[in-house]
Order: C-alpha cells, then structure tokens, then sequence
C-alpha cells in the first residue's frame, strides 16, 4: 500500500491481517522532528524516556515488527503498565524478564490499555491474572474487546466481507479473503471480564504526576491517550505516528461512519499540547514536534481526498478507487486495509456532499463527483 502508510491496528474482526507490508511514510517538514532517543531498548530491557517513565519494546510478526510498551512508577514502589503486546509466546517470555529485570517483585497498580487492537490489549487478560492487577480501559474499547473476540453480530468475518462485497468487491477476491487464516481471537487471550472505566478529560495520578485522559476517535472506537503536564509527556498510543500514518477505516457494524473526520478532529485536539512535548508512539521512536507532525497528517489526508475526487469525476466504488490510493499490487490480506479506507475517504467526501452516491442494479454503492 504505497499511498499512505495505514498501520497495523486493521487486523480487527477476524478479517483483516495482521501484516503491515501496506506502510509507507508519511514525513513531516524535512528535520522539523526531534529524536531524543536514537535507538529502541534492547529485548528484555528499558530505556528511562521521562522521570519515572520507562520505554518497553515488544516484537509483533509483521513488517511493522515492534509496539512500545510503556512502565511508569506508581506510589509504594509500584508500577502502572502501558499496553500489554500480541498475545505470543515470545511476548509472554519478554514480560517475564521484565518482571525481574524492571518490576523486581514490584506490585502492578494497574494494567492500562489505550486500546482494544490486539498489540495493545492482546496480552492483558494474562498479565492482569500473573500480577493480580485490574484492567483500566475506555468503555467503548473494553466492550469492543470482548465483542470482536465473542465474534458476535456486526463483527464477523462474513459482516466485514458484506459490507466490502457491497462497496464493489469482486467475487474470487472475496472468496480468497474468506479463507485468510487470521482472526481477532488468535491475537489476544480471554479479555478481563471487569475494567475500572476511563473517561475523556479524566486526571489520573501516577507516581505523583497527573495524567489527563485524551480520547481520540477514528482509528478506534475510543482511544485512550495519555498527556502529563508535569513531566510534558504524551503517551499517544497510535493516534500521533512519527512517520507512518494511523488506519482510518469504515466497519460494518457502521457502515456510514467518517472515521477521517474523526481521526483528523482528534488530531487537532493534540496540536493544542505545548510544542515541546515528548509524544511517545505505540509504534517508531520518542519524537518532539506534535505539531509540526499534525499539520503534515492534515496535509497528506487533504490530497488523498483530492485524488479520490478527481477519480471521482465518473462513477465509483471504493474497490475502483482502492487502485487510485494505492498504487501496486495488494495481496489478498493487504486489500482489507485498502478497502476499509477507500470506503472511510468516500464516506467522508459524502458527508461534505463533495461526492453524491447510488446504487446500482448489481446493489454496489458508486460515488461521483458533484459540480
């Protein structure tokens, strides 16, 4: 996927792969980030980013090949823990070094999850058990866990195809997709059954700093960022990426969402933090220059619409403009990505009424561009 680098969190109902060959990036102004730190920590170790705030880097199996994890010292000695990596033998086996290495016998506060994508909640339901610590989440993200893992109604395989089917999806590639081997349910192991609820603007004290609770929209239901004043720290999860671009896509238990409205509403909410801020990705390195960041994100979305309106000027569905977003050929696991956000750019022009939409006689939806 050579348009813009959509990550890895697609991998949602059982559908979408695991796999991020599909990422390319997206930079903001040559050297207007900075890079505190140069490299990640090394498997099994920490690097000490803030006071108090300590780096963990987990490998996922994809060609996005890591997630940063985060550990933060609590009060008592404790720790509060950022993310909990892909449900792997590799990451259960890194976590028990940790639990040496770092924690050394330490108490866990609490297991903190930005989100319900299975390299950030994919571990939790057995890191909560081995520390005998409680699950803090958003609601919308804890019940969207245990709906995509229950495969119930609106978030199954046969749903997601459907809705793609209905966006102009051929026959053999819906097919081949069916039989992907991936599922939401192999990423994570039983979710926690309760969860102390997260809420938007929310202040958590963490070793004596306080962190305000951010929920950003568009790439999940309702994403938990962290930001401490204190400290001039952003814990952004995957809402602000150095160099590749969050998915934004469309799913089919909301079929008419506009997840780039969202996503690009939500950015504007971090543009406001001071310019110095350390933003601590889920994925790439520590980075400053939020802002900077931000007003590329609003750059690179800006043309894509621009080019899925020009394409527009005859009538399309989302897997006519899938070729117009990206520009190679996409394998089967790759077209899931391409489709959720084809269909979320289209939406999102609809909404603005820049696009009018039909249907035809083969029941697609098509898109054509207003004059």
């Amino acid at each position: 996927m050579v348009y813009h680098a959509s990550l890895l969190e697609g991998h949602r109902s059982g559908l979408i792969p695991m796999n991020q060959s599909a990422v390319s990036p997206v930079l903001a102004p040559a050297a207007s980030l900075r890079f505190p730190f140069s490299q990640p920590p090394e498997a099994g170790h920490t690097i000490e980013v803030a006071p108090g705030v300590f780096w963990l880097r987990m490998p996922l199996p994809f060609a996005l090949d890591h997630i940063n994890l985060w550990a933060l010292r609590d009060g008592d000695g404790a720790f509060t823990l950022i993310d909990c990596g892909l449900n792997t033998d590799i990451t259960r086996d890194l976590w028990t070094q940790h639990f040496t290495r770092l924690l050394g016998g330490a108490r866990v506060a609490r297991v903190l999850v930005t989100h319900y994508h299975p390299d950030h909640v994919g571990l939790a339901g057995w890191l909560t058990q081995e520390l005998e610590a409680p699950l803090w989440m958003t609601e919308g993200e804890f019940l969207m866990a245990h709906v995509s893992y229950s495969e119930l109604p609106g978030h199954r395989r046969e749903d997601q195809l459907a809705l793609y089917r209905r966006h102009g999806l051929e026959a053999a590639r819906e097919e081949a997709m069916r039989k992907h081997p991936h599922s939401y349910r192999r990423g994570i192991c039983q979710p926690p059954f309760t969860f102390q609820r997260l809420m938007e603007g929310e202040h958590v004290v963490i070793g004596g700093h306080t962190w305000q609770v951010m929920v950003g929209y568009g790439h999940a239901p309702e994403h938990a960022a962290l930001y401490c004043a204190q400290l001039g720290v952003l814990i952004a999860g995957d809402m602000l990426l150095p160099k590749i671009s969050t998915n934004v896509s469309v799913w089919s238990e909301q079929p008419e969402a506009d997840p780039v409205a969202q996503f690009l509403a939500s950015l504007d909410r971090f543009a406001q933090l001071p310019a110095d801020t350390l933003v601590l990705p889920s994925h790439g390195l520590p980075f400053r220059g939020a802002r900077e960041r931000i007003a590329a994100l609003h750059v690179h979305h800006a043309e894509r619409l621009n080019e899925v309106l020009e394409a527009c000027v005859q009538s399309m569905s989302a897997a006519d403009i899938v070729p117009v977003l990206f520009r190679r050929a996409l394998d089967d696991h790759q077209m899931s990505f391409a489709m959720g956000e084809a269909i979320a750019h289209l939406n999102h022009l609809h909404r603005q009424t820049r696009l009018t939409r039909s249907e035809g006689a083969d029941g697609v939806l098509r898109f054509t561009r207003t004059h």
